[in-house]
């Protein structure tokens, strides 16, 4: 079962970036450090330097983030209408577990979905 894949047989990218796995093989390693992507599969020795997620994850994360912690605090205000400090404990850190929670999943899915669609930088 470990033989060379084709494109065919590589993994789910959206399965693979949320378990930060390579694209390719879907067993070494994607990331080094939480956002770092390691220089290369271990497993297969597919070479990362095609990974460039830019702001994407900060963007997708921002806006999902974004809009549970809002929707959850208008709903708050609406139903209990409690003091500002219910506000600051409850939704400043439900706001960095989302977006420290979902930062690194999302770029891994970037990062095979941008593998897997062979997406690069346009030209003129």
């Amino acid at each position: 079962m470990t033989s060379a894949l084709n494109d065919d047989d590589e993994p789910s990218p959206i399965l693979t970036g949320l378990r930060g796995r390579c694209p390719h093989c879907g067993q070494g390693k994607l990331f080094q450090g939480f956002l770092t992507l390691a220089p290369s599969c271990t497993a297969c020795g597919l070479d990362y330097a095609f990974a460039d997620s830019g702001d994407g994850p900060a963007a997708f994360v921002t806006l999902i983030a974004g809009a549970l912690v809002v929707g959850l605090a208008l709903w708050t205000e609406v139903t209990y209408e409690p003091p500002i400090w219910v506000y600051i404990v409850l939704f400043l850190p439900l706001t960095v577990i989302l977006c420290l929670g979902t930062l690194r999943p999302l770029k891994g899915v970037l990062i095979a979905l941008q593998y897997r669609n062979k997406a690069e930088q346009g030209h003129l």
